[in-house]
């Protein structure tokens, strides 16, 4: 690794040779392999733009020239370049975030990993050096063909095309692995390209590329054939991004580096907004990433680097239990359908649309319009599954407001990696969705605790024909099935304890995964000879009235989220009660409203004080102390 060593920065990138560089490429390839297989990551990405990411960064200097990755987790070979080559302990606690992180380093403008967004602020940044006469700088955004396949990246292209002096570049990083209607519709505008290598060698490519993309691919591959004269002209200004006012460079083949370095240097030097296309292979110099069908090694844990094979953990994970029962749902009615937003595979619908083809919808990364369509699918007799990862759902809000919901169009959201996620940082962890769906009119929310429960209610939200519903859950292996010892109402009762007498000190809610947690924290105290029921709600929106006249029987209800204290469950509880004249004091354990370091999901939780002993000891003082107040413990 000598040569990748010698890189503190890329002053020093700049300082070697071709030859030098070929070198370095093939250090950082076994240097990503070596990491990522001892602590899992994005591997299939960054080892897709190891020759572009060194090109930019010996064309434009960073960070005086802003170089900002849409959705970042292909960022890997950025960090490397730019002096943070540690990643013994990447997305751990204290090691490297597995995103750009400004905390890291000045090189790092901004910690997005919600695609489609890298555009709008490139445009910002590219406006702001203008307004201040810093005219010496470009802005660099870097995105994905999955990433353009999203609303607001094209928001953003029609403002950026209009402005003519924007020192902008735009690097489309084309790897033609996920569905990608945009990069298809680029190929299609190959005429107005001007191209340094022949006709027949960027057909060729493009060929490989497009044969790779789902459903648009062939079709565009063959216009584009169609049309090859016009290419070989390589003069055809009425196209879509000159007509819309962007320069168009490519396409150029990303893993050469001095292709990548002519191109760039002539974009950077043409004065306003370029588009430059880079068709890259994702998993590019590891024969197990370029060979998985599935997704190139996008994401996975721990493995063999000698073979690329998963050390997997034991356990059923709760994606799949979903998934397994979407099959079954399938089978029994056929006005089942599901939707994905460019992942089929991570929320567990894979099965289902191996099962149901046309019955199957990926939208790409396009939550709002997912909701939507959705919407109309139910307008027109279905219901739609719609799954999505809890944290991606907050882009959709107001289509499942205005749209779904004011419909009241009986379409279920499933939300996957609810609750604390861990080592993919602030932006993944789904903390929001238990509060901003509460403002929500006529929507139901399920949280379901175990396998048993998910499986249930999800069945029950797919009877729903009258209103959007939500059924919730973690990231990681379900735990063993928690079975009830009786109902209030539509609620179940995991444990029953009273005192001498048959007082009752506490009610305890926990709310679908922490459910477990509660049982834990009732059997510390009941061993403290405090009196604890456990109660499950299963639904937490709308709550069952019957757990207000239940908490009018003892001294104090504390409410067990894995969602943001403020506007959660636990307000949702203390607001029944006050509604229901209940003058019982509450307390919420939840998560505090703030952005959370990465980390692994029980160390979050230790820190936030969301583990059983952490919470089974401050209920006990507060009992012992014969009097808790009446309040929430959010934060804002």
């Amino acid at each position: 690794m000598a040569l990748l060593e010698s890189v503190r920065s890329p002053e020093d990138l700049k300082r070697l040779d071709a030859d030098q560089l070929t070198a370095l490429a093939a250090e950082i390839r076994e240097s990503l392999v070596s990491a990522v297989s001892r602590t899992g990551g994005h591997l299939g990405p960054n080892l897709g733009v190891v020759e572009l990411t060194i090109a930019m960064h010996r064309v434009f200097d960073s960070p005086a020239d802003p170089i900002l990755f849409d959705t970042g987790h292909q960022a890997y070979v950025h960090k490397m370049l730019t002096g943070r080559q540690d990643f013994a302990a990447l997305r751990q606690r204290g090691g490297l975030s597995g995103y750009p992180s400004r905390q890291e380093s000045e090189h790092d403008f901004i910690e997005n990993s919600h695609a489609s967004t890298a555009l709008s602020y490139a445009d910002g940044l590219a406006k702001a050096f203008r307004v201040r006469g810093e005219t010496d700088r470009t802005t660099v955004a870097v995105i994905g063909d999955g990433a353009l396949t999203g609303g607001m990246a094209w928001e953003a292209l029609n403002n950026i095309a209009g402005a003519k002096d924007l020192r902008l570049v735009i690097v489309v990083n084309d790897n033609g692995r996920s569905y990608s209607p945009t990069i298809g519709g680029l190929a299609h505008h190959l005429a107005s390209l001007r191209m340094t290598q022949s006709y027949e060698q960027v057909l060729e490519l493009v060929k490989s590329a497009l044969s790779r993309t789902p459903l648009v691919g062939q079709p565009l591959y063959d216009a584009l054939h169609g049309i090859k004269k016009g290419v070989k002209d390589a003069v055809q200004p009425q196209v879509m991004f000159e007509d819309l006012g962007l320069k168009y460079v490519g396409p150029i083949d990303g893993h050469d580096t001095a292709a990548m370095e002519h191109a760039l240097r002539g974009a950077r030097d043409f004065g306003g907004p370029v588009i430059v296309h880079a068709i890259t292979r994702k998993g590019q110099g590891y024969a197990p990433a370029e060979n998985d069908a599935e997704d190139c090694f996008h994401s996975l844990g721990a493995f063999a680097p000698e073979t690329g094979v998963q050390r997997s953990k034991p356990g059923v994970p709760w994606t799949r239990v979903f998934g397994e029962e979407m099959v079954k749902l399938g089978a029994e009615r056929d006005d089942i359908v599901a939707i994905t937003a460019a992942m089929l595979h991570p929320t567990g619908l894979a099965p289902f649309a191996e099962r149901f083809p046309g019955r199957c919808f990926d939208v790409g990364i396009a939550e709002q319009h997912a909701a939507t369509s959705a919407t109309g699918l139910a307008m027109g007799g279905l219901h739609p599954v719609v799954a999505v990862y809890a944290t991606f759902l907050n882009r959709a809000f107001d289509q499942v407001l205005m749209d779904a919901a004011l419909h009241r169009q009986p379409v279920t959201f499933v939300l996957d990696r609810a609750g604390i996620t861990g080592s993919d940082g602030a932006s993944h962890n789904g903390m929001w969705d238990m509060s901003v769906l509460q403002v929500v009119p006529g929507l139901r929310v399920a949280a379901p605790r175990d396998a048993a429960r998910l499986r249930e209610l999800l069945r029950e939200a797919v009877a729903v024909d009258d209103a959007p519903t939500v059924v919730r859950f973690p990231k990681g292996n379900v735990a063993a099935d928690l079975p009830a010892v009786g109902h209030i109402g539509g609620m179940d009762v995991l444990r029953r304890s009273s005192r001498a007498g048959g007082r009752h000190d506490v009610l305890l809610v926990g709310a679908g995964a922490m459910a477990g947690t509660c049982v834990e924290v009732a059997e510390r105290m009941s061993a403290q000879g405090i009196g604890v029921t456990v109660l499950d709600p299963r639904w937490v929106k709308p709550l069952d009235p019957e757990l207000a006249v239940e908490a009018a029987r003892y001294r104090m209800v504390a409410v067990v989220e894995d969602n943001g204290r403020v506007g959660g469950v636990g307000d949702a509880v203390a607001r029944l009660l006050r509604e229901a004249e209940v003058e019982v004091p509450v307390r919420t354990y939840g998560v505090p409203q703030r952005f959370l370091e990465h980390a692994g999901r029980e160390q979050i939780l230790a820190e936030i004080g969301l583990t059983s002993q952490d919470i089974a000891r401050e209920l006990t003082e507060r009992v012992a102390g014969g009097s808790p107040q009446l309040a929430d413990v959010a934060e804002g």
